[in-house]
């Protein structure tokens, strides 16, 4: 760490400190608490937080989105457990190994900023199932590793304190753990590793009911949202397996959802990828999107050629600075965000080759 990402640092820490008055002060604005990110729609926030929320994304520019989990164990991206058809005990294990010891999420956040963000976007529960926070829905989760650790609560802290917006993805739509979830017989869209041998963790015929697993959900998303501060919005993922069946889609309630999304935090914005309601408040294309949209959008990418978790093979291969300049302009152009994805290795360190371009892309922006 350079003596000037130290002293960036201290002032981050400092400005982190006076924002924390007007959090812990709402008689500033009135009765309502002003999230951090949210200081300059403050006014705004507390007659209609959604609006403000939304003021903000549309002019936060330039997010980080960060893929991690057991997937980065193996090293050969984020869908490894259904392209390999890795039966889910046998996936399992990869939780013994998980250690997370060099994830900083300081660090990643500064990195962030210096790169030219505002906001980051964690995966806190990928297909796999594997939660990067403690939920009392799972023992499947990061805190019952060797980590020990909340990855989201961390991470939660650091852009609490450095005025950046907390988005959070969640695996909705498709799981590969869950009995529950859906199957390959009544749903597509990857809903299932297809294994050349019965998955004896999954129910079955009459014995599967997705309505467990989708108040399973619920309850995920609930903790979510009242576990870790105000959050920017909930980044919901999947949507081939709904969409697959669309007579069927009123099963995942998902209009029930988003309204209790909001109902626990007004500011929350709601996303479905290119949207499954219509009453999303913006969508997330991944790297490209045709036509029209009546919400705000987000072009999501990543800095490996195309998976999103880390794949060894892609090493030498990343994307560079005037790739990322590119898209950062297309996006622009089409008056959207650019939600850039990292994913960090195995023991949570980004990838040198994302540093080395991230830095240099927070330098063209701030000599622009």
């Amino acid at each position: 760490m350079t003596i000037q990402t130290l002293n960036r640092r201290s002032l981050l820490r400092n400005g982190a400190a006076a924002t924390a008055a007007l959090t812990v002060s709402p008689s500033v604005f009135g009765e309502r608490a002003v999230p951090s990110y949210l200081n300059k729609q403050a006014a705004l926030y507390q007659t209609d937080p959604r609006a403000a929320a939304l003021e903000y994304f549309k002019a936060a520019d330039f997010g980080l989105f960060i893929h991690y989990g057991l997937y980065s164990l193996l090293g050969r991206g984020e869908w490894v457990q259904l392209k390999d058809k890795i039966h889910v005990a046998e996936y399992a294990k990869l939780a013994d190994r998980f250690t997370a010891e060099k994830f900083d999420a300081d660090f990643i956040t500064d990195m962030a900023l210096d790169a030219g963000m505002t906001y980051v976007n964690l995966t806190t529960r990928h297909h796999d199932s594997f939660c990067l926070f403690d939920s009392k829905y799972t023992d499947f989760k990061s805190t019952n590793s060797p980590a020990k650790r909340d990855l989201v609560g961390e991470l939660a802290e650091q852009c609490r304190k450095k005025n950046m917006g907390f988005y959070l993805y969640y695996s909705h739509g498709r799981d590969w753990r869950h009995p529950h979830a859906p199957n390959n017989g009544d749903w597509g869209g990857n809903a299932r590793p297809k294994y050349d041998a019965q998955e004896p963790f999954y129910k079955y015929g009459e014995e599967q009911d997705l309505q467990i697993y989708v108040e399973f959900m619920k309850n995920q998303i609930t903790e979510l949202l009242t576990n870790y501060g105000p959050v920017g919005g909930i980044w919901l993922d999947g949507e081939g397996t709904p969409k697959s069946r669309k007579n069927r889609l009123h099963e995942f309630k998902l209009q029930e959802l988003y309204d209790h999304i909001r109902s626990l935090q007004p500011q929350a914005l709601v996303s479905y990828k290119h949207g499954l309601t219509g009453t999303e408040d913006f969508k997330a294309p991944e790297r490209k999107f045709e036509g029209t949209s009546d919400v705000p959008l987000e072009f999501c990418d990543t800095l490996q050629p195309w998976k999103w978790g880390y794949d060894k093979s892609l090493d030498g291969k990343h994307k560079t600075a005037d790739q990322v300049m590119e898209m950062l302009g297309k996006a622009r152009g089409m008056d959207g965000n650019l939600l850039l994805n990292v994913g960090p290795l195995p023991d949570g360190s980004i990838h040198p080759e994302d540093l080395k371009t991230l830095a240099e892309v927070g330098k063209r922006l701030r000599n622009a």
